[in-house]
């Protein structure tokens, strides 16, 4: 089968991914918090981004390098973390690993993900990034950044826009837990999804195993609230410091939505700073990434790395945000969504749409890279 015949967008292999996973998983994954206004927003603002087209731009031989935190990337994107992403489709941490091992680009592995460091770890490229929701103990903090650190993580992610649990509406609706209760309106969802529920079957009922090994198997605390709560703590500048004087590999900062925040972050020590409002899932009154973009860009200089994330749907919202500011992109859903439509095979199948959608809207720029992409706004 031909993918780019039948599935030529990412808005295809979702279409695809929601008939083949039950609702809970799918309101999991699509959903945002409060009348998710911020993801509507956040597509919104990335259409309002206009280029200018160029003609007589003769034969391009186009180069997608791109050089982020002192290495060379052959695309300009990654895959992002997302929490109970093994609850997505069955052994997603694993095969998102590998993925990003076998294409160059960087894979993250979350905290609140459905496998341990350990078990992922034999998968990851060299260069795997890790997201930390922070433990509040410190003697966990310091196990868990050894056990990244030793199982191949060699970048940290502090994650700090989620100082209390969103309420995320449509997620408690679909009725979604960690691990998931099997009542009989979650069986009844598990049956319309037969490769779903034998996936699930081979790997196991998706737990948040990295959590687990300092809680213990807790049960389920609710839809939004699972028991990675039971050991975060909401960090502050101090929280901040001890983790940059312990953790002695590349650190970000993921959240960051203030030009102020981040101009402070960089003065901390801060290697990049990540601008997110979290695909739209904690505060459903937070702008748009892209639009506080160029803000942020000016406050911390031409020079410092940023990575953007939020509402990128293809390639030219790439190109977007890299001409707006940003140094890499990451996406989050649009993986899980390929996985989720056709396995392995879909998740690759995303990385081809958007190297083959940053060519072409290249192409219709006279560009051959990224060079003079802000040149061409609108």
């Amino acid at each position: 089968m031909d993918l780019d015949n039948k599935y030529p967008a990412i808005s295809d292999l979702a279409a695809r991914a929601k008939r083949r996973v039950p609702r809970f998983v799918w309101d999991y994954l699509d959903s945002g918090t409060g009348t998710e206004a911020a993801m509507r927003r956040n597509r919104a603002k990335l259409d309002e981004i206009l280029f200018n087209p160029a003609i007589l731009s003769g034969e391009l031989s186009v180069d997608l390098t791109t050089h982020f935190l002192g290495r060379e990337y052959p695309l300009p994107f990654g895959i992002a973390p997302v929490g109970m992403s093994g609850m997505m489709w069955p052994d997603a941490e694993p095969t998102l690993a590998r993925l990003g091992r076998d294409t160059g680009i960087p894979y993250s592995l979350s905290t609140v993900a459905t496998q341990t460091p350990e078990t992922v770890g034999p998968h990851v490229g060299p260069d795997a990034w890790f997201q930390l929701y922070p433990p509040r103990d410190p003697d966990i903090r310091k196990d868990m950044l050894k056990r990244f650190k030793t199982s191949g993580f060699g970048t940290m992610v502090l994650t700090a826009d989620v100082p209390v649990a969103s309420r995320r509406e449509r997620q408690i609706r679909g009725g979604m837990s960690m691990p998931p209760r099997l009542t009989p309106r979650i069986l009844a969802q598990v049956a319309t999804c037969p490769a779903w529920a034998l996936g699930t079957l081979k790997y196991g009922q998706p737990r948040l195993r990295t959590i687990e090994s300092y809680t213990g198997n807790q049960g389920a605390l609710g839809s939004t609230k699972h028991i990675g709560y039971l050991i975060r703590t909401s960090p502050d500048w101090e929280y901040l410091k001890w983790l940059r004087d312990e953790w002695d590999g590349p650190m970000m900062v993921k959240g960051v939505l203030m030009p102020e925040d981040a101009a402070k972050l960089k003065d901390a020590g801060v290697d990049a700073v990540w601008v997110s409002n979290h695909a739209g899932r904690q505060f459903d009154a937070a702008p748009a990434p892209i639009e506080v973009l160029p803000g942020i860009r000016a406050a911390v200089g031409p020079d410092y790395p940023l990575v953007f994330d939020g509402g990128v749907a293809g390639g030219l919202d790439i190109l977007r945000a890299l001409a707006l500011g940003a140094d890499f992109v990451m996406l989050g859903r649009a993986f899980h969504y390929g996985l989720a439509a056709l396995g392995a095979a879909g998740a690759a199948h995303v990385v081809h749409i958007l190297r083959e959608d940053i060519k072409s809207n290249l192409g219709q720029m006279g560009l051959a890279g990224f060079d003079g992409l802000a040149g061409r706004l609108r």
